[in-house]
């Protein structure tokens, strides 16, 4: 039976990124691979709930953005307070997007991926 590990996200500045994640969505690193040639380190960030983990990679001699195409994917998190979670991110200044008839919004990370925020199933 095949099960969700991990998702991933090709970053350029990984000190960012992590101070991102952790301010707007709470993840902290859990694990981390340093590459023995020193060319790329890989992040794995949790959420200290379940066992699902982002994984950022940061390739140390990148200096051109990723090409992210049309954005036609992202990555979801539930919240149980969706207003506290809209005035935090709100003043992160990191709302993308909002779709109050379904009572969604996505935030975008320092690289321009996008991650939807929903509401917790009850």
């Amino acid at each position: 039976m095949f099960q969700f590990n991990h998702f991933n996200f090709n970053i350029l500045d990984l000190d960012r990124s992590l101070k991102f994640y952790e301010e707007a969505l709470d993840l902290k690193p859990v694990r981390e691979k340093n590459a023995s040639d020193g060319s790329f380190k890989l992040v794995f960030l949790g959420d200290g709930v379940t066992d699902f983990q982002l994984e950022l990679t940061y390739l140390v001699d990148r200096t051109e953005p990723y090409d992210l195409g049309e954005q036609e994917f992202h990555l979801a998190f539930s919240v149980p307070d969706m207003e506290a979670a809209h005035a935090r991110h709100e003043k992160m200044g990191c709302i993308c997007f909002e779709n109050p008839s379904m009572g969604i919004y996505f935030i975008e990370d320092p690289d321009g991926y996008w991650i939807e925020i929903i509401p917790e199933k009850r």
